[in-house]
């Protein structure tokens, strides 16, 4: 009941919800930025981090430095942290721990199967999985040639295996039918997970229901840009969009009749709160956007931490430090090839 949540939520959560807002005063901020925006060297780099929380897991790695060492140490951290909330959380919080990471499920095995379709080699593609997607069975994924062998062989044992429905096809697989069998997958994800935060109720349901709003409209949006062009239909496309958010029912239909950018453009700026969005942009200029889009969701992001008791601080801290990763990714690789006029543009600001 909403409301009532304070009377029973530190039973079960408040440790954790202490936890992990602990672990949100860890971020860069905006001072940390602009000192590694001044580096010179990528062992510049490793040296400003030295004084943050990324120091330990950053001080044994030799020179030269390289930007995956620094990404993957990063990630380290991430992964440390989660492991530790999941194995503290109990029901239900452990299973909203576990659907933070069935994205990244969905693009380890998007990532092995199109590898392998253009014969790359295994053991190189599960280093660059995802280490919070990972699952027992996933390298045998290199073995399916088809849509239903994937599910049938690797998938119908991972928490994957009810989403894989509306994708099981006789197809063979190429680039096109992976990225609808990603995009379908996603759909199938998204919705599973809002079904469950609605189920939780109360503060959770209510910012989640917010936050995974944004994600479908989102993916909306780049499945339409994505697709102009090519030979996917409008009702190939409406297909892939989620059953939810502010652009559901009525912004789908028309996504789906789009032709260029300026007709994206068009649509989206009828809903106020993407206007915003777009009004930053050129007209047909679609570079910024992943930009404009990841700010948007930042500040909506910090926002959640602004009430208490429920469960959507976990989601917001996960996401916000997958986004720190992703700008000292773009810090790191502007330094190492030397192009520090760059390195601004797409550093999206947490705090």
């Amino acid at each position: 009941m909403y409301g009532f949540e304070a009377m029973t939520f530190n039973i079960h959560g408040g440790y954790l919800e202490a936890i992990v807002r602990g672990y949100r005063s860890g971020l860069l901020n905006a001072a940390d930025y602009n000192n590694l925006c001044q580096c010179e060297t990528l062992d510049d780099i490793k040296m400003h981090l030295s004084a943050t929380e990324y120091g330990p897991y950053l001080q044994n790695e030799p020179s030269p430095l390289h930007t995956t060492t620094i990404v993957e140490k990063c990630t380290l951290k991430l992964v440390d942290e989660y492991k530790h909330m999941l194995t503290q959380a109990t029901e239900p919080l452990s299973t909203f721990l576990e659907y933070c990471t069935y994205g990244h499920m969905i693009d380890n095995v998007v990532l092995i199967v199109t590898g392998t379709l253009h014969e790359r080699d295994v053991q190189e593609l599960l280093e660059k999985c995802h280490p919070l997607g990972m699952f027992d069975s996933i390298a045998t994924l290199a073995v399916a040639q088809n849509m239903r062998e994937l599910y049938r062989l690797v998938l119908v044992d991972t928490p994957l295996a009810p989403y894989f429905s509306e994708c099981i096809t006789s197809e063979d697989l190429d680039d096109m039918n992976i990225e609808i069998m990603r995009n379908t997958l996603y759909k199938a994800y998204l919705e599973d997970f809002y079904r469950f935060c609605q189920k939780l109720g109360g503060a959770t349901a209510e910012i989640m229901s917010d936050l995974l709003a944004f994600e479908a409209d989102r993916r909306a949006v780049n499945i339409t840009i994505n697709s102009i062009g090519t030979e996917l239909t409008r009702d190939d496309r409406r297909k892939l969009y989620s059953n939810f958010g502010l652009l559901y029912p009525y912004g789908h239909e028309e996504l789906a009749i789009c032709e260029d950018l300026d007709q994206v453009r068009g649509v989206m700026e009828k809903y106020p709160p993407y206007q915003s969005i777009f009004s930053k942009l050129s007209y047909g200029e679609s570079q910024m956007l992943d930009k404009a889009f990841y700010e948007e969701e930042v500040k909506r992001l910090c926002l959640s931490y602004e009430q208490q008791f429920h469960y959507a601080v976990f989601f917001a801290y996960i996401r916000l430090r997958e986004q720190e990763i992703r700008n000292l990714m773009w810090i790191s690789e502007c330094v190492a090839q030397n192009q520090k006029s760059r390195v601004h543009d797409s550093v999206v600001f947490i705090f």
